[in-house]
């Protein structure tokens, strides 16, 4: 009798970040359930993981920003065990929050929020159940300090931090874990979404957040959560050490500039 492969559920898979972690995850011995809202990439993305690792692998058509969503994706992976869940969705806006749109402001929270604490509710149950398992929330190093001019997107994933640091403090001692990953500026098509300039050669890539995601899964002891880059890390660690009145005045100014 040989061993099931383990399972990973990822999020926002169509492209960028969700994209790399599907093709790591095969990689490992995986198999994939793929879910975003452009099911065409996500079935050419399917197709090129099981020529190239010969694991199987399940579309899921899913818009995270509807109410309820969570709950029909959860429906709709069924009694399939999974063993990592990739919380990779979300996006943001870039511009002044009183020319906000309401509707595309709560679609944002949505997706950042209510969708991803209600999956990683629905499924770390079963994993706590078997004893094993692994959350990944994609945070952002936004999530260190305000964001004029993207206060929503920043507030958003400073909750993702937090839930997620906390959540992995309560699963201590169960065998399961939950990792929170901030990605500075990554060149995928947030930008396009968000309305703003990329920063160009300044970007880091994909397979940068994937490979810091997996390297702090693969430690000893796995950290609640994990910062990409050393100038990231070194910027939110002095964070901590500025006065809040200049690092929002400070942080207001590299988004003007495009710099942010």
């Amino acid at each position: 009798m040989t061993d099931k492969r383990p399972t990973a559920l990822i999020t926002g898979a169509s492209s960028g970040i969700g994209a790399v972690f599907a093709r790591e995850f095969a990689s490992r011995g995986h198999d994939l359930v793929i879910a975003a809202r452009r099911t065409e990439r996500l079935t050419a993305l399917a197709e090129e993981i099981t020529a190239d690792h010969g694991v199987t692998v399940r579309v899921i058509a899913s818009d995270l920003s509807v109410p309820g969503a969570a709950k029909k994706l959860a429906t709709a992976v069924g009694k399939t065990p999974i063993d990592v869940l990739v919380n990779n969705s979300g996006w943001g806006r870039i511009g002044e929050f009183v020319t906000e749109d309401l509707d595309s402001m709560a679609d944002e929270i949505n997706v950042n929020i209510v969708s991803l604490t209600q999956l990683s509710r629905l499924f770390v149950a079963p994993m706590v159940e078997r004893g094993r398992g692994t959350i990944i929330n994609i945070a952002s190093v936004a999530a260190y300090q305000p964001v004029p001019n993207m206060a929503v997107y920043a507030a958003t994933k400073a909750y993702v931090l937090s839930f997620t640091e906390g959540l992995w403090g309560e699963l201590q001692g169960t065998g399961v874990t939950a990792l929170a990953v901030s990605p500075g500026g990554t060149a995928t098509e947030f930008f396009d979404v968000a309305g703003g300039r990329s920063m160009g050669s300044a970007l880091m890539t994909p397979n940068q957040v994937v490979a810091t995601a997996m390297s702090a899964l693969d430690a000893r002891s796995p950290a609640p959560s994990v910062i990409v880059g050393a100038a990231n890390r070194v910027l939110a660690m002095a964070g901590r050490f500025v006065p809040r009145r200049y690092l929002i005045s400070v942080a207001k100014g590299l988004m003007k500039s495009g710099r942010a």
